[in-house]
């Protein structure tokens, strides 16, 4: 018998990376991906579901909590992936609010939803709905800044330091509270910088991409010093799978790529592979359009996770490393 599964934000860069993987594996699933097309949603990326005859995309916003209820009852909606989120710390410095409401607000219909629909009272399931899971993406960012050693496990303590993450914090005690309350099934993946294709254009790489290309200068904040660990969007998705699947119920799972690189040495990278692919045609390098910029209020200095627990309990690991996973997304975006 064929299960829906409700993807929320799946038109946006990590979720339309998913929901095509995803759909493709599993024709036994009808997935249903719920998107509000903010400006961060586009659905040009996922041309390659739309004849795909267990897909079906709806417009709409997961603070909608009428709507949230009627779409698990209309379609009995027995699993939930759930992506939809601000995510840029920048726009949460300017304008908490929209963060508030969906980080908190969205998360908090979308397991009310569940709850109703696939349990009767605390630790009671519905006959028929045990298998029914909630899992929820998150972000390292909740567990604060790392000095120049040290990496995030399941256990670091949190210490989110924008809105932004304070938002994503506050949704995942959210999730960890309708397991330990009423015995939900739900797991949750806090994950490191993604990248890849299909990113929208303010976030670090597709933006630098865009610049150069355009011979615009290339913003850096302070020195570009700081430190992210990059994951490639397509090993995030198979990470999620995994955990969707054969996750332990209450768990959260810390997915990394294990390649730590600062800001200046992923520009400069960028910089090489556009010389080799598409050289500036004034016989220039693109890394003489390096500027640096004013650095961006609280700004974590380093993240780096530990995906050991996912390794060993789940057997995942990436694909791709940053080296290889680069060079996909430059050719993507040249494309």
């Amino acid at each position: 018998m064929s299960k829906t599964i409700l993807v929320t934000g799946g038109a946006g860069f990590i979720g339309s990376n998913f929901v095509p993987y995803f759909c493709g594996k599993y024709p036994e699933y009808n997935v249903i991906n719920l998107d509000k097309l903010t400006y961060a949603g586009n659905l040009d990326n996922l041309k390659e579901c739309e004849n795909m005859p267990n897909y079906k995309f709806v417009q709409g916003d997961i603070c909608d909590a009428e709507l949230v209820e009627k779409l698990f009852a209309d379609n009995d909606i027995r699993g939930v992936v759930h992506f939809a989120a601000e995510s840029h710390v920048d726009n949460s410095i300017k304008g908490p609010r929209a963060f508030i409401n969906t980080n908190i607000v969205g998360t908090f219909n979308l397991l009310e939803a569940a709850r109703k629909q696939w349990m009767e009272a605390p630790n009671k399931i519905k006959a028929g709905y045990e298998d029914c899971r909630f899992h929820h993406i998150s972000t390292d960012e909740v567990y604060g800044a790392l000095g120049a050693t040290g990496m995030f496990k399941e256990t670091t303590p949190y210490a989110p330091n924008s809105p932004y993450s304070a938002s994503k914090a506050s949704s995942d005690f959210l999730v960890r509270a309708y397991h330990h309350t009423f015995g939900m099934n739900v797991t949750t993946s806090n994950c490191s910088n993604n990248y890849g294709p299909k990113q929208h254009h303010e976030k670090l790489i597709p933006h630098i991409i865009k610049k150069a290309l355009e011979l615009a200068p290339l913003p850096i904040y302070g020195k570009g010093e700081n430190v992210r660990d990059w994951l490639y969007v397509l090993d995030h998705c198979k990470a999620i799978d995994l955990i969707f699947h054969k996750g332990k119920s209450g768990e959260t799972y810390n997915i990394g790529g294990h390649n730590e690189r600062n800001n200046i040495t992923i520009v400069k990278t960028i910089c090489k592979l556009l010389d080799e692919r598409k050289p500036r045609t004034d016989g220039k390098k693109y890394e003489e359009l390096i500027t640096f910029v004013e650095d961006r209020a609280g700004h974590d200095f380093r993240y780096a996770i530990d995906a050991t627990k996912l390794e060993t309990e789940l057997g995942w690991k990436a694909d791709e490393n940053f080296d290889t996973g680069i060079v996909k997304t430059v050719e993507w975006y040249l494309k």
